[in-house]
């Protein structure tokens, strides 16, 4: 079985900073690529940053140049750096993780990033 588990999340001022962690345990699984969704309109979710296992990263616009997201292999966890936080920023952030063994994919439970204006 196979568990994700978001942590980081909390209350800060806009221009504030935040680090959220993804680790993943259990056993059976092959990580390909890790990333941090929230949701949108239409009840989807956007994808905020993503880090494949060659570390390429791919950003939403509206994060590009103020998130970076990065993994530890070793660990099983990716780390998403929020710096200059934004209130439009406020959302429970998704950690996905893409496993070469399961079609679908697994999702943390969410963690709430409140950022005040």
């Amino acid at each position: 079985q196979v568990q994700v588990v978001e942590s980081g999340g909390g209350l800060v001022q806009a221009g504030g900073s935040l680090r959220l962690s993804c680790a993943v345990s259990g056993s059976g699984f092959s990580i390909r690529k890790m990333g941090w969704y929230r949701p949108a309109p239409g009840n989807q979710r956007e994808l905020v940053a993503i880090i494949t296992d060659a570390r390429t990263t791919i950003y939403a616009d509206s994060v590009r140049g103020r998130f970076t997201i990065s993994r530890d292999t070793a660990k099983n966890t990716v780390y998403l750096q929020m710096n200059s936080l934004r209130p439009e920023d406020t959302a429970v952030y998704y950690c996905y993780v893409d496993d070469l063994r399961s079609p679908k994919g697994y999702w943390g439970q969410g963690t709430q990033v409140t950022v005040s204006s």
